[in-house]
């Protein structure tokens, strides 16, 4: 839930989803639907699809006992190197390093004089600077640090040229969120949500249909007999 997203957005919605489902089994056992329903408000909603899935491979391939090794980590849906070794240094206090942006930005400011390295490079020198049995607390006081050494420096970064980036007003990312955020009210005839949202953002049916795709490639949004819908 934390990833690009605040932490004080996230706490109330982390609350409430840990309410709902409690258990990796109870998790498990739901639809996408319901889950992306009781994402609503957190963006980036692929990230419930890979969760209620990475519950339901849990479930089925360890019988509800959380994986305590890397590989077997990386291996459930949504799963990379960080998040797998975050789950072993926070959930399990395991001796193992992790790399997230501010460790990265500590690592790469402290002992290559700000120069960008590869990121072996960078997870060599990590774990050579891991002490032995303080795993958790090492990770904490390091992204703790880096988030308020470089903070100040982030904001003070000159704006990229907007002429290289498109924003986000009319980015596909925002008219995907809306659409799954329509769908999450109701179910609703296909044709009657490309109109509404032609309509609504002044585009042509050709985009809508475009971003429709998109989603039910990504399985964020079904479609039977001409309606859409969350995926159940």
């Amino acid at each position: 839930m934390l990833q690009q997203t605040q932490v004080p957005r996230v706490i109330a919605k982390y609350r409430e989803f840990i309410e709902r489902y409690p258990t990796v089994n109870s998790l498990a056992l739901a639809s996408p639907g319901s889950v992306l329903r009781a994402w609503k408000g957190m963006g980036y909603n692929r990230r419930a699809l890979y969760l209620q899935k990475a519950a339901r491979a849990i479930v089925e391939r360890y019988k509800g006992i959380f994986p305590r090794n890397e590989q077997e980590l990386r291996e459930l849906p949504g799963l990379g190197t960080y998040t797998a070794r975050a789950i072993l240094v926070f959930a399990f206090k395991q001796n193992v390093s992790m790399v997230d942006t501010n460790i990265r930005q500590i690592i790469t400011h402290y002992f290559f004089n700000d120069s960008p390295q590869k990121e072996k490079v960078i997870q060599i020198t990590a774990d050579q600077l891991l002490p032995k049995g303080k795993s958790w607390e090492w990770h904490q006081a390091l992204m703790d640090y880096g988030a308020l050494k470089f903070h100040e420096v982030k904001m003070k970064r000159p704006e990229q040229s907007r002429g290289t980036t498109i924003p986000f007003k009319n980015s596909n990312r925002l008219f995907r969120g809306r659409i799954v955020d329509r769908l999450r009210e109701e179910d609703i005839k296909e044709r009657k949500l490309i109109d509404e949202f032609a309509s609504l953002y002044k585009k042509d049916d050709q985009f809508i249909r475009h971003i429709i795709e998109g989603l039910m490639k990504d399985g964020l949004i079904s479609r039977r007999k001409g309606f859409l819908s969350l995926p159940e």
